[in-house]
């Protein structure tokens, strides 16, 4: 008997109820206050445990939901950090809470999001059986560094984990470099270059050199940012074949995609490997999200029944495209964070029909990234196209005033912009200069997502964010 290892859960425990108890979430502190009790906690409570982890830069609460509610669609129990608690801390919590005091649990399976910059950390302790990896793009580099020093250290955390299967995003160069260089079994996942026609316009500024030779990588076909038909003229390096392909976007809209995806490597796309599914998500990123949710799917051999059942069943995650209605109005919640989730954002946007209102709530606090330069980056000039919908444009948080002159310079009709920091107030009068049956968008950073959605679980009685 582990008597240090039953002291730490219990005091964890008593933690998390006295945080829950007055709603202070307590998804980290209790993990935190763990390690330090019992530095191998991590490792004695999660050695039973089959594990699935989602990292990279975009999309993971996204494709993990997705992923979550294939699981449940068919009857695997399993944990998960729902709170989108994903450093180490946070995910010690979650194993704590669904341990008993002994470490133990009648739940075999865990499907845990972290953090692309926490990833090799928590290799130390717990290597996954299977891993997904979204994406790499420039994301905060005041908190991680340089966008390759970050995926260096995922794949030494790959590099400890021997036994691991690898699902990557095969239109990105970065994540695809991974299966190349780890040796490790991988499934790769991407869209087809004649599944849409494709008109992105942003520059292929995180990834545009190889990452083995340096030369300007070619492309023949771009979804967005540097995801694409990528191919370097002077090493070969390439985009992988796919197992899981998008071969046809049949719809994007403002509410859901309809897809067509194979689960195999037929070249062909005949319609006996072909399958559809309509994804409960707009935008393109959210299906590479679903397609990364088909790969797990695939690997653990669910039918494509179950999984298409799972992409038209999900529901939203915490500030992920979250939806709150309002006397015939709807509230939409979706974080931003860099350039490249930015700029499909306001592509998903430019689809909505109706006019709109939008807000816009950019910290630069720690969790945010301090250097809120990356602003300048996105491409708010896009926003020109829907001039005539967009009924105001507010701008709030620490950087409101910063945000304002940014959207000034995009071309945003000034008239329009109005600088408000008190949260109740933007959503009074958000609300009220919204037309009913129209959308307020708030688009925050992650530490003004916090607090605009405190405000929002007091005004419409929503769930705490750790359910």
């Amino acid at each position: 008997m582990n008597i240090r290892l039953i002291f730490t859960i219990a005091v964890s425990k008593i933690i998390i109820k006295a945080c829950r108890l007055v709603k202070w979430g307590g998804t980290s502190l209790p993990g935190e206050i763990a390690r330090k009790l019992y530095p191998d906690v991590i490792k004695e409570i999660t050695k039973d445990f089959n594990t699935i982890m989602v990292t990279g830069t975009n999309g993971k609460t996204t494709a993990t939901r997705i992923i979550s509610r294939m699981l449940s669609e068919n009857n695997i129990s399993h944990i998960t950090n729902k709170s989108g608690a994903n450093l180490v801390d946070g995910i010690t919590t979650t194993f704590i809470e669904n341990v008993d005091l002994m470490g133990k649990s009648n739940v075999k399976n865990a499907l845990i999001e972290i953090d692309e910059a926490a990833f090799n950390k928590m290799t130390d302790h717990l290597q996954p059986n299977i891993l997904v990896i979204t994406n790499f793009f420039r994301d905060q580099l005041d908190r991680y560094g340089e966008l390759y020093s970050t995926l260096k250290k995922v794949k030494a955390g790959i590099d400890k984990s021997p036994f691991v299967k690898l699902i990557l995003n095969a239109d990105d160069s970065l994540c695809a470099s991974l299966g190349k260089d780890s040796l490790r079994p991988a499934v790769y996942y991407g869209v087809d270059s004649n599944a849409f026609n494709y008109s992105d316009k942003s520059s292929n500024s995180d990834a545009a050199f190889c990452i083995y030779c340096k030369t300007r990588y070619e492309y023949s076909y771009r979804t967005y940012g540097h995801l694409g038909g990528f191919h370097c003229p002077g090493c070969g390096y390439q985009r992988p074949d796919t197992q899981i392909t998008c071969t046809g976007i049949d719809k994007l809209t403002s509410s859901y995609s309809s897809i067509k995806y194979t689960m195999d490597n037929a070249a062909d796309f005949s319609q006996d490997n072909m399958y559809c599914a309509k994804i409960n998500l707009p935008g393109l990123y959210n299906i590479y999200n679903s397609l990364s949710a088909i790969a797990v799917g695939s690997l653990m051999g669910i039918p494509h029944e179950s999984i298409s059942t799972a992409l038209e069943n999900f529901e939203c995650g915490f500030g992920r495209m979250e939806t709150i209605k309002s006397n015939g109005k709807q509230i939409k919640l979706i974080l931003v964070k860099n350039p490249a989730g930015f700029n499909q954002v306001i592509n998903y946007l430019l689809t909505e029909e109706q006019s709109i209102s939008l807000a816009i709530l950019i910290n630069d606090r720690l969790a945010d990234g301090t250097d809120v330069s990356w602003l300048w980056d996105v491409d708010f000039e896009a926003l020109q196209d829907i001039q005539d919908r967009l009924c105001n444009v507010y701008t709030s948080g620490t950087r409101a005033e910063d945000m304002a002159v940014r959207l000034k310079y995009a071309g945003v009709y000034t008239d329009k912009i109005k600088i408000l920091h008190d949260y109740e107030e933007l959503l009074r009068e958000g609300l009220l200069r919204t037309p009913e049956g129209h959308s307020l968008y708030i688009l925050p950073t992650y530490t003004a997502m916090l607090g605009i959605r405190r405000v929002l679980k007091q005004k419409f009685n929503l769930r705490e964010f750790w359910k």
